[in-house]
């Protein structure tokens, strides 16, 4: 009998096709929307593989549910703070993600939300299509420019070093905070190292590219986010809960921040209360990866670890 490997949102073809070929027998959730908990333990039961979203928690209770015949969990992402590495290390559950596949695309999504929210574009689309445009005039939306104007970059990992790239086409100036010197951006970029609350004070566009750690919530807390410029500009591609959130919506609404630009959000889906009321905010619904390349990439990539271990082979991204 094929073994069983549920799939708990539907994915693109190349990871089913792969899984099918392979022998295996793939169970997709029938639903772009997240199974309930309920759902979700109840489809587990007796399966060798389960591939998960960032949605899905992955704990002691759901791998006890899956019982001693799961083997992997393939994570459909590049973060893994759903699963409960301990808990699958306990139960010799392998673990694998999806990393350095979508740097690329995360790296364009988070400079469509710098130029979107530098220029104002959601503002002026509203606008427009309200029908209360009355035409040009010299001081309607004016934005910021990004010609020698300063980019700060939180996390100057794959992601991080990709958006600080993009930035030389705008002759911008770099500050990065990382644990340590980024050879890529100190050369070719003349960017600059520094701590944390520097580059806050002295970047015009703040974007941040750090995994979602116990030590990273909350990261920009509301005594950091108020040492930007009352002119900046802050981007959140990365995770959520690195923003405090409402302290966020506070200081847009208070005008101590320019404007923001969110693909993540701290209780995703559900967003702070007043930050979509927001003019000044851009908000897409994590669309970081959303590439027809990409989640294809990601798609071969979760089926191809999970064939990996069903196999007796390592998987090429391991993480436990």
């Amino acid at each position: 009998m094929p073994q069983r490997v549920v799939i708990t949102r539907r994915i693109p073809p190349p990871g089913v096709e792969r899984l099918r070929a392979a022998g295996l027998l793939p169970e997709e959730f029938p639903s772009d929307d997240p199974p309930s908990r309920a759902e979700l333990l109840s489809r587990v039961r007796d399966v060798a593989a389960i591939v998960a979203m960032l949605s899905e928690r992955i704990d002691a209770e759901l791998l006890d549910a899956a019982g001693a015949g799961l083997r992997v969990v393939s994570n459909f992402a590049v973060g893994i703070d759903n699963v409960d590495l301990a808990a699958c290390r306990a139960r010799n559950v392998r673990v694998t993600n999806t990393p350095g596949v979508l740097t690329e695309a995360t790296a364009d999504i988070a400079w469509a939300l710098i130029l979107a929210a530098a220029r104002r574009v959601a503002e002026g689309d509203r606008l427009v299509r309200a029908g209360e445009w009355r035409g040009w005039t010299p001081t309607q939306l004016l934005g910021l420019e990004m010609n020698g104007a300063t980019l700060g970059v939180i996390g100057a990992g794959r992601i991080g070093t990709a958006v600080a790239r993009r930035s030389a086409g705008f002759g911008m100036r770099v500050l990065y905070s990382h644990p340590r010197d980024n050879p890529e951006l100190d050369g070719p970029l003349a960017a600059r190292r520094v701590e944390l609350d520097v580059l806050l004070r002295e970047s015009d566009v703040v974007s941040l590219h750090i995994p979602m750690r116990p030590e990273n919530r909350h990261l920009l807390s509301r005594e950091r986010l108020s040492l930007l410029k009352p002119t900046a500009i802050l981007i959140n591609t990365a995770r959520g809960a690195v923003v405090d959130e409402a302290a966020l919506v506070d200081l847009l609404r208070a005008g101590h921040i320019a404007a923001a630009g969110l693909d993540v959000y701290e209780r995703e889906p559900a967003l702070a209360p007043g930050l979509a009321e927001l003019p000044n905010v851009v908000l897409v619904p994590h669309l970081g990866s959303a590439t027809t390349a990409t989640r294809g990439r990601m798609s071969a990539m979760v089926a191809e670890n999970v064939c990996a271990v069903l196999t007796g082979r390592e998987p090429p991204n391991p993480v436990v």
